[in-house]
C-alpha cells in the first residue's frame, strides 16, 4: 500500500475512534413515495440547515482481470452545498465537489477534479405559483433506480466516477446552465427549461467548469406534472435537441398499497444509436426507438426495502452487434466507458434488484446493495455497501464484483473486484 493510502487509512481509524459513541441516527434519505424526480444520494447525511459540508477519505484495492496482482486506490473529497435567501422570494443555490484521485482517472488526466454541480438564482413571487430559475441547475427527472430515460440532461454531466451507486452518480454530476420557468397549481405543474449552447467540446482541465460537456448544443424541455390522486402521479415531456427531432416521454408512480410502489418511465425519440454517439466519427444515420424502465418497491415494517426493475434501451447494442466488436476488446471497453459518461444503459436490456436495510443487526448500521443482470450474456454487477452512522461521522465498507465471461458486458471490465473503506466527516 502506498504512503498516501496508509495516511488516509490512519486518518479513518483515528476519526472512527473519536466518534465511537453512538448518537442519534441519520434521518431516512428515502424520497417521497410518489416522487418523480431521482432520489438523492443514498449515502448523503441530512443537513440541519441549508448548508451541507463534508470531507471524505477512501482507500481501496482493485483486483485486475488482465494482469496479475491488484492496484491500490485512494481518494480524498470535499463536498459543499448551500442555499441562502437574498431577499423576498429570491434565493441563491451553490453546490460543488472536489475529488482527488489516486491513481488519476486516466493516463495524463488531472488527479484533482472539481465538479461545479449547481450555482443558480431562484425567484418565487409572493403568489408562490410561479418560479423562475437561472444558472447551472442539476435537473433530475425519473423515478427509476438504475436507469432514467426521462432524465434528459444526464448525458455528459459526469466529470468523475467514484462509486457504482446510481443515486450517487446522479447527485454528484454537474448541472446544465439553463433558464427554467415553472407554473404551479393544485395537483400539477408546468415547467419549461432552455439550455443554450455555450461551448463546442468538453474540457479535460480538472478545474474547468466544463460547459462543453453540459452545454454543447441548444436544448429545450417542457414537463407537465399531474398529481392524479394521493396514489398516482405522472409527468409528460417534450424534449428538443437542436440536432435532433422532438422526442416525447412520460413517467409515473403509483402507490399500490401502504408498502408497495410501482414506477414506470418511457421515452421515444429519433437519434443515432448509442455506439454512434460514443464514436468520435459523427453519424448521420438515425432511427426511432424506445427506452423503458418499469419496477416496483416493497418496504417492510422492519425497514427492509426491495426494488425489482426491468430496463430497456432500444439504442444500445444488440447482443449480436456487441459480439461483432469482440475482435477489438478496446472498442468494447470504449463503448462501455462512453455509456457511463452518457449515463446510458449499454446493453439492450437489463434487470436490477436494489435492496436497502436500515438498522441492520444494530442501530445506525445500514445496508445498501444491488445486482444488475444482463440477460443476453448472463453477466452481472454486484455492489454492496455497509455504512455506520454516528452524529457527525460515517464509516463505510463497499464491495463491487464484476462477473461474467471474458467477452461479456461485465466480464470484460478490467476491474474484477473492488473493495474500499470510506470515512466521511460532516461539519
Amino acid at each position: 500500500m502506498n504512503s498516501l493510502s496508509r495516511s488516509v487509512l490512519a486518518t479513518l481509524v483515528a476519526l472512527a475512534s473519536l466518534h465511537g459513541a453512538p448518537a442519534s441516527a441519520a434521518s431516512d434519505t428515502d424520497s417521497d413515495a410518489l416522487s418523480l424526480e431521482s432520489a438523492p444520494e443514498a449515502s448523503t447525511a441530512p443537513a440541519a440547515s441549508d448548508t451541507r459540508m463534508y470531507v471524505e477519505g477512501a482507500v481501496g484495492n482493485s483486483s485486475q482481470r488482465y494482469q496479475s496482482g491488484s492496484i491500490g486506490t485512494a481518494r480524498a473529497s470535499f463536498d459543499f452545498s448551500t442555499a441562502a435567501s437574498l431577499g423576498p422570494g429570491l434565493r441563491a443555490v451553490f453546490s460543488d465537489r472536489v475529488d482527488h484521485l489516486y491513481p488519476a482517472p486516466s493516463p495524463g488526466a488531472d488527479a484533482t477534479v472539481n465538479s461545479l454541480r449547481e450555482t443558480y438564482l431562484s425567484w418565487q413571487p409572493q403568489s408562490r405559483n410561479t418560479v423562475l430559475e437561472f444558472g447551472r441547475i442539476n435537473l433530475r427527472y425519473g423515478p427509476g433506480y438504475g436507469y432514467n430515460p426521462t432524465d434528459y440532461f444526464r448525458d455528459g454531466a459526469l466529470r468523475v466516477v467514484t462509486t457504482a451507486d446510481p443515486f450517487a452518480l446522479r447527485e454528484n454530476r454537474q448541472g446544465s446552465v439553463m433558464l427554467r420557468a415553472q407554473r404551479l397549481w393544485s395537483g400539477g405543474s408546468l415547467s419549461v427549461a432552455f439550455s443554450p449552447k455555450l461551448a463546442d467540446a468538453p474540457n479535460t482541465d480538472g478545474w474547468n467548469p466544463d460547459l462543453g460537456s453540459t452545454n454543447h448544443r441548444n436544448r429545450t424541455l417542457v414537463a407537465l406534472g399531474t398529481q392524479w390522486s394521493q396514489r398516482v402521479s405522472s409527468q409528460l415531456f417534450l424534449y428538443k435537441d437542436a440536432a435532433l427531432s422532438t422526442s416525447v416521454g412520460a413517467n409515473m408512480t403509483a402507490l399500490l398499497s401502504d408498502a408497495a410502489v410501482a414506477h414506470l418511465e418511457w421515452t421515444r425519440s429519433k437519434e443515432p444509436d448509442l455506439l454512434s454517439r460514443i464514436s468520435p466519427l459523427p453519424s448521420s444515420t438515425t432511427s426511432t426507438r424506445n427506452r423503458f424502465v418499469g419496477g416496483a418497491t416493497y418496504t417492510t415494517a422492519s425497514k427492509l426495502s426491495v426494488t425489482a426493475e426491468y430496463e430497456y434501451n432500444g439504442f444500445a447494442l444488440s447482443q449480436s452487434n456487441w459480439a461483432a466488436l469482440g475482435p477489438a476488446p478496446a472498442a468494447q471497453l470504449a463503448y462501455l466507458g462512453g455509456a457511463v459518461q452518457l449515463q446510458e444503459l449499454p446493453s439492450r436490456q437489463a434487470y436490477l434488484v436494489y435492496v436497502t436495510q436500515k438498522d441492520l443487526w444494530l442501530k445506525n448500521l445500514d445496508l445498501t446493495a444491488y445486482l444488475r443482470f444482463n440477460p443476453d450474456d448472463s453477466s452481472r454487477l454486484a455492489w454492496v455497501e455497509l455504512r455506520h452512522h454516528w452524529s457527525k461521522f460515517d464509516l463505510t465498507l463497499q464491495l463491487q464484483q464484476n462477473i461474467g465471461s471474458a467477452t461479456s458486458d461485465f466480464g470484460i471490465l478490467p476491474d474484477r473486484r473492488l473493495v474500499q473503506v470510506l470515512g466521511t466527516y460532516y461539519f
